[in-house]
């Protein structure tokens, strides 16, 4: 392969594209939403200025990808936190797991999203739905809410997904061990089609590990809970904030 041949391709291995350089659009993409109240200073310890945390709130989400252009089916399980940007309020994306590798590399090469690999599931038990999140062997977070308990009013499922989401881009110089990319980016759910939406009773707990650590944003209250089904696509991302640039160390 000549060196110019190098240059045609934006990801590797060279011989094998991981993932389609291309709007992503999904199909029957699940959501399973619980929204709690956490510590207010441990919120302020993870989130990125010049975001400013405006309530102490966390969506812990499970989310079930029906069919997903370039990626077919998987699950993602995370935790967004409420933050205010220059008046603007929208989500920080604090931290993703997925069982897709493909979704997990395109997410973070592509984008800014902080994805890595864990085992998220969502199912109906007995009446309840009920979310998951294992890394390797071992239970990290469990959320159960009534199943299809009482509809909720389509703007307010809308809204509530359509938020926009900031996210924190991160590029090393292995050469020099500093970044060559450092910004804060922002991005928003475009073309959106709300087929249900369902709220209800909810529970959730976290479980310590190191490798995710969910439980340091602790549980103190349950807000909130919705199981909202739609088509929608994701827009690309766009810098917001250059973090190299207003001085900060590199």
């Amino acid at each position: 392969m000549r060196a110019d041949d190098v240059l045609q391709h934006l990801t590797t291995p060279l011989a094998a594209p991981v993932y389609p350089l291309r709007p992503t659009r999904f199909t029957d993409r699940e959501y399973f939403n619980v929204v709690y109240r956490t510590d207010p200073d441990a919120l302020r310890a993870v989130v990125p200025e010049p975001l400013e945390v405006t309530e102490p709130l966390v969506r812990f989400e499970v989310m079930k990808m029906g069919e997903v252009d370039g990626y077919g089916p998987y699950v993602e399980s995370g935790q967004a936190i409420q933050v205010e940007h220059e008046g603007e309020r929208g989500e920080y994306l604090h931290a993703m797991y997925l069982d897709n590798s493909a979704a997990t590399l395109a997410g973070r090469e592509l984008s800014a999203y902080p994805k890595v690999l864990g085992t998220p599931a969502l199912r109906v038990d007995q009446g309840a739905l009920v979310g998951t999140l294992d890394r390797g062997t071992e239970r990290v977070a469990t959320a159960t809410m009534a199943y299809e308990w009482e509809p909720l009013d389509r703007d307010s499922a809308l809204a509530e997904i359509t938020v926009p989401t900031f996210m924190v881009k991160l590029v090393p110089d292995l050469r020099t061990q500093r970044h060559l990319v450092a910004d804060l980016v922002r991005t928003e759910i475009t073309d959106v089609t709300v087929k249900s939406a369902w709220t209800g009773p909810a529970r959730l707990q976290l479980f310590a590990h190191a490798l995710a650590p969910m439980a340091d944003l602790p549980v103190l209250e349950v807000v909130r809970a919705s199981h909202i089904v739609t088509d929608l696509t994701l827009a690309p991302v766009c810098t917001v904030h250059d973090y190299l640039a207003d001085g900060a160390s590199a």
